[in-house]
């Protein structure tokens, strides 16, 4: 079993990652006046949450829609077997596909949760043919279309509440 390392971080820290979340372009001039440190102390703070892991990489938040991706896709994948050999190879077609932002092994009677943004219904056919449908050990593909967005986080809030929730 692979056993997952929390970081030891303190209340600043969090501030300092709850900051970035919300902006990841945020300056250390920015985070200090936010955090009572000084810039100084800041970027020291942020190296070291880039170093050991907190923070992954920095990215622009885009609107798909505005860019001709409106329509959002949900894809459950039901593999044929579930051997290690078969979960492998599947995995390893599946980063390649150009059209996959999410893909997730899951629990339960679906093997794979996949989330794609189309820019229609026939760009959706053009990628279950040539992406979707190509894919090794596949047994079952459903869809989904999300009708309405209700929320999008980068980091669930939860992340940034204590155990009273505040």
């Amino acid at each position: 079993m692979v056993k997952s390392e929390q970081l030891d971080l303190d209340d600043v820290d969090y501030r300092i990652l709850q900051e970035l979340s919300a902006d990841g372009r945020a300056s250390d001039v920015w985070l200090a006046e936010k955090t009572n440190l000084s810039s100084t102390a800041v970027a020291r703070r942020r190296k070291s949450l880039e170093e050991r892991g907190a923070v992954l990489s920095y990215s622009a938040n885009l609107d798909l829609p505005k860019l001709g991706y409106g329509v959002v896709v949900i894809v459950s994948i039901e593999l044929n077997s579930q051997a290690e050999k078969a979960l492998n190879e599947f995995e390893r077609e599946v980063i390649k596909c150009p059209s996959i932002s999410y893909c997730g092994f899951i629990s339960g009677d679906t093997d794979f949760l996949i989330m794609l943004n189309v820019a229609s219904f026939e760009d959706y056919d053009r990628v279950y043919r040539r992406e979707l449908s190509t894919l090794p050990h596949v047994a079952r593909i459903r869809s989904s279309f999300v009708l309405r967005e209700v929320a999008r986080r980068g980091t669930p809030p939860v992340v940034f509440m204590d155990e009273t929730g505040a």
